[in-house]
């Protein structure tokens, strides 16, 4: 049984631009591709550069599995609903779960929405070098990776009509930040090297700390951007639908008709 309390209004299944059907045949599209690239690199790093044991250990990584899963999930949440409502009924799967996996989808499109758009900014910005579109495979790669992962964070943040995210989330998105500096070294303890040079204490030094602070007011802005861009684009859908809503205004001669038809 839906649960009503949850997303009553299907903001998490519906578009102000698409149909039900539509965005699920998007979402379950970029499912399709964010799969196939995760196979790929997988498969490629694992026969040509045996660099498969350390795939997860990078944020990159992890956040496209996060982005694979979510539009995995909504994709087929929003086929669901485009179903249902054939027959009428307005309801979709994720009303009808246990709170946790409710909770885990919201927590899931929060990180959807704001890590891929840090990753893109913190990799051209910090990362790059002259090998990365060095090759067609290197090109696809972090074309897919560091730029396309913030395409579909925009595409949902636009174009979809996904509500504005829990404050508490900048401080979950935060913490699970800061969770990540302990896979790095772990990931180093364990295998010898540093997945991004700049955690490396010995060669950055006391500007180590400064990357670290600087990542992390970079989310909270982040965060703060894609929620106001949230925010407007709710006002712009709920004054569009309340013109679009409005009764028509007819005027015969001097008289204006009323709703009920009468002059």
């Amino acid at each position: 049984m839906a649960n009503v309390e949850f997303d009553r209004q299907f903001k998490l299944v519906t578009s102000y631009l698409f149909s039900p059907t539509t965005l699920a045949a998007i979402r379950l599209l970029v499912a399709f591709y964010t799969l196939f690239v995760l196979v790929f690199l997988l498969v490629w790093e694992g026969v040509k550069d045996s660099g498969v044991q350390s795939f997860f250990s990078y944020f990159t990584n992890l956040t496209y599995v996060g982005i694979c899963a979510y539009f995995w999930a909504s994709g087929v949440q929003t086929l669901v609903y485009a179903q249902n409502l054939k027959s009428g009924k307005k309801a979709y799967l994720l009303q009808g779960w246990p709170r946790a996996f409710r909770y885990l989808h919201v927590r899931l499109l929060t990180t959807v929405i704001t890590y891929p758009i840090l990753v893109t900014i913190v990799y051209w910005a910090l990362l790059s070098d002259p090998s990365t579109l060095a090759s067609v495979y290197s090109s696809w790669s972090n074309i897919s990776k560091h730029a396309l992962n913030s395409v579909f964070a925009l595409f949902e943040i636009i174009c979809t009509d996904v509500p504005t995210m829990p404050w508490l989330d900048l401080l979950i998105t935060i913490v699970i930040l800061g969770g990540y500096l302990g896979i790095a070294y772990i990931t180093h303890a364990t295998q010898g090297f540093y997945t991004y040079e700049f955690l490396d204490p010995q060669k950055e030094g006391k500007i180590l700390a400064a990357y670290i602070v600087g990542i992390a007011v970079g989310q909270v802005v982040v965060f703060l951007l894609v929620q106001g861009a949230l925010s407007l684009r709710q006002r712009y859908t709920a004054n569009k639908a309340m013109r679009e809503a409005e009764p028509e205004k007819l005027y015969w001669g001097s008289g204006k008709v009323t709703e009920s038809g009468s002059v």
